[in-house]
C-alpha cells in the first residue's frame, strides 16, 4: 500500500493507527519504512494545565539526527478544525538540553472555548490536537475524568482509549504514577503481552526517566486520550521511587548504586517537566506543582502535591501511633498547608459553589481492626489531617470534594473526623460529615486480581469503615464527575480487560454529594452526555471510514487496535 504524506498523517493521527503499530505492518517498500523512520511525531501530541486565556501545547520530536540538532518546531491554534481561523502561532527551538521536547504557553485565548492544534517540523505535519479552555463567569455544568496508576508493562492502557471516546470533557485529571520506576518483571513483566518498558532496568538517571516516559508515550490509547482532550496532571510516587518523601524512598538505595537521593529526584523532577503538557509554577523552585484553577463559579480545583514537596518521612508501620498523631509532621510541608487554607477561604468567600482538592493519596480513614492500613496516605500524617478538617469546620466551607489515586481500587467516602465514633458521625444520615471522597480505580496497575477475593475483601473493609460508600478492589477504570451548582456526582466506568486491546468498559455505579450536605448519597441514574456537535468528530468519522475502505486485509491485521477501538472518538 501506497502511503502519500496526507494518509501517512492521517494514521499518525487516527485512534487506533499509531506510529507503533504502523511500523509493524508488512509489505511496506524502503520508501515507505524511511518516512515512517522520519516521521517526527511519535510521541503525540498533547495539552494542559488550562486557564480561562491560555493552555500548554506539547510534543517531543523525534530525528535520525538528533544527537547533534536544534530543531525548529512551529506550532499553530485555531477555532476550527480545519485550521482555516488561526488565532496565535509560532516557532520555537527544541534539542537535547531539553530531550527535544516541545512546550508552548499560549495566550490570549477565550474562555471556555474549544481549540484545535498542530505542530510542523522537519518538513511533517503533526496529528490534529484539540484542546479546551477554562470558562469563566456562570457556569452551569462540568463533566471531568480523572484516573490514576498506568502500568505499562501490567496491561494494555484501554482506559485511556475509554476516556478519549467521550466528547463533552471539560478536562481530563491525572492524579499520579503516570509511570513506573521498577525494571521489566519486578511489578507487572511485560514479556507475554509485548509491552516492555524501556529501559528494562529500574528508571534512576535523567536518561532513565526520559526514555521511560518515551516508551510510555508510544501506547496509542495514551496519545489519543491527550490528543483529544486537556490534562491537569500531579505527580505521586513512581514517578520518582515507590514510596517516596521529600528526603528519600523506600525503593531508593545508594548502597546498589543509585547515587544520592537529591540527585534522582532532581533528575525524575526534570524529566517530569519536559515530558508533562504542565505550566512549570516557579523556575526557582521546580519541586512546585500545586497550584489552583478556577472554573467560573461552578469550581474551584486545587491541586496539591501530597508526596514530594513536604511530605515528612512515613511512619515505621500502623503502630507507630506516636509517630502517626506528632503534630509537627506534614504530608505537604507548612508553606502549601497554608497555601491550602488561603484558597480554601478564598474560595468560600468568592462564593464559588465546589471546592476540588485533586492530590495523590487516601485522605479518609481505611482502617482494619481498629489500626491505620496504610500509613503511606493520610492514615500516617492523621495530625496533619485533623488540622485540614478543623479548618473547613471552623471555616463553615462547605461543598469540598476530595480527589485521590494512588491505591490501585476504587472508593467513595464521607470525610470526618472520627468515623468510628457513632456520637461524632452517623453513618445512615450523614450527620458529622465535612467533605466527600473519591478515589479512582487505575489505568492498568494491579489491586487483589482475583474477583472473589477482591469482593470478600471490599466488604470486610465496608464492615470495618462505616463512612465507605462503595468499595471494589478489582478493575481498572476511571471516574466520571457531573457537577451541577445542585450536586457532584461521581461514576465509576470500569475497563472489560487490560489484557488484551479492547475498550468495552461498564458502568458500575454512581454517588452523589448534594449542595450543603458534605456527605454522600447513591444516585438514582447515570448523567446524561452533554451534547457535542463538533466538526472534529464528524470529520474523524469520515476519516475512519474512509481508511477502512482503502486499508488492505493484510494491513488491517497489522493494526493491533483496529477491532478494539472502531469509531473510538465517536461514543459519548
Amino acid at each position: 500500500m501506497a502511503i502519500t504524506r496526507r494518509k501517512f498523517c492521517h494514521l499518525a493521527a487516527s485512534s487506533y493507527l499509531a506510529i507503533p503499530f504502523i511500523a509493524q505492518a508488512h509489505g511496506r517498500n524502503d520508501d515507505d519504512q524511511s518516512k515512517i523512520d522520519a516521521y517526527p511525531f511519535k510521541h503525540g501530541i498533547a495539552s494542559g494545565d488550562p486557564l480561562s486565556d491560555r493552555i500548554i501545547l506539547w510534543t517531543r520530536i523525534t530525528s535520525p539526527h538528533q544527537e547533534h540538532e536544534r530543531i525548529a518546531v512551529k506550532w499553530m491554534i485555531a477555532s476550527d478544525p480545519e485550521m482555516e481561523t488561526v488565532v496565535a502561532d509560532g516557532i520555537t527551538m527544541t534539542n537535547a538540553e531539553r530531550d527535544y521536547t516541545v512546550k508552548v504557553d499560549v495566550h490570549s485565548l477565550q474562555p471556555g472555548t474549544i481549540y484545535y492544534y498542530k505542530f510542523h517540523a522537519m518538513d511533517y505535519e503533526s496529528p490534529l490536537g484539540r484542546t479546551k479552555t477554562l470558562p469563566v463567569g456562570d457556569v452551569e455544568r462540568l463533566r471531568i475524568a480523572f484516573t490514576s496508576c498506568s502500568n505499562y508493562p501490567y496491561g494494555y492502557f484501554n482506559v485511556y482509549g475509554m476516556i478519549a471516546r467521550r466528547r463533552d470533557l471539560d478536562v481530563v485529571l491525572h492524579l499520579g504514577d503516570y509511570i513506573y520506576e521498577y525494571a521489566n518483571g519486578v511489578y507487572g513483566d511485560g514479556t507475554a503481552i509485548d509491552r516492555i518498558p524501556e529501559p528494562v532496568h529500574e528508571t534512576v538517571t535523567l536518561n532513565d526517566y526520559r526514555q521511560r516516559y518515551a516508551k510510555y508515550r508510544t501506547d496509542a490509547n495514551l496519545q489519543a486520550a491527550h490528543r483529544q482532550h486537556a490534562f491537569i496532571t500531579v505527580w505521586d510516587d513512581h514517578e520518582f521511587a515507590n514510596n517516596a518523601w521529600s528526603g528519600g524512598a523506600q525503593n531508593h538505595n545508594p548502597e546498589l548504586g543509585e547515587g544520592g537521593w537529591q540527585e534522582r529526584k532532581a533528575a525524575a523532577i526534570k524529566a517530569y517537566l519536559e515530558w508533562m503538557p504542565i505550566r512549570q509554577v516557579d523556575a526557582e523552585h521546580p519541586t512546585r506543582i500545586y497550584r489552583k484553577f478556577q472554573f467560573g463559579n461552578l469550581i474551584d480545583l486545587l491541586m496539591l502535591d501530597t508526596r514530594i514537596y513536604g511530605r515528612d518521612k512515613q511512619p515505621s508501620s500502623p503502630k507507630d501511633t506516636a509517630t502517626i498523631n506528632d503534630p509537627s509532621r506534614s504530608i505537604m510541608g507548612a508553606e502549601q498547608e497554608s497555601w491550602l487554607y488561603e484558597q480554601l477561604s478564598d474560595s468560600n468567600a468568592r462564593g464559588t459553589r465546589w471546592r476540588f482538592i485533586g492530590q495523590q493519596v487516601m485522605f479518609g480513614q481505611l482502617h482494619t481492626f481498629g489500626k491505620p492500613f496504610n500509613v503511606d496516605q493520610w492514615d500516617g500524617y492523621a495530625a496533619n489531617r485533623q488540622r485540614v478538617l478543623d479548618y473547613i469546620d471552623n471555616q463553615a466551607i462547605d461543598n469540598t470534594v476530595i480527589l485521590a489515586g494512588d491505591i490501585h481500587s476504587s472508593w467513595a467516602m464521607d470525610i470526618t473526623t472520627n468515623p468510628y465514633d457513632p456520637s461524632s458521625y452517623d453513618a445512615l444520615t450523614g450527620t458529622g460529615s465535612r467533605a466527600v471522597e473519591f478515589v479512582t480505580p487505575p489505568v492498568s496497575s494491579p489491586g487483589i486480581e482475583d474477583p472473589i477475593k477482591a469482593a470478600q475483601m471490599g466488604a470486610f473493609v465496608r464492615s470495618q469503615n462505616p463512612h465507605m460508600k462503595f468499595v471494589e478492589l478489582n478493575k481498572r477504570g476511571y471516574i466520571l464527575l457531573d457537577i451541577t451548582h445542585e450536586r457532584t456526582q461521581a461514576e465509576w466506568y470500569f475497563a472489560e480487560t487490560i489484557k488484551a486491546p479492547n475498550l468495552n468498559e461498564s458502568f458500575v455505579t454512581a454517588f452523589k454529594t448534594v449542595a450543603g450536605t458534605n456527605h454522600l448519597v447513591k444516585a438514582e441514574a447515570q448523567s446524561q452526555p452533554i451534547p457535542v456537535d463538533d466538526a472534529y468528530f464528524n470529520q474523524a468519522e469520515n476519516d475512519e471510514l474512509e481508511e477502512k475502505e482503502n486499508i488492505s486485509a493484510t494491513d488491517k491485521m497489522d493494526i493491533q487496535y483496529e477491532n478494539a477501538s472502531s469509531n473510538s472518538l465517536l461514543t459519548p
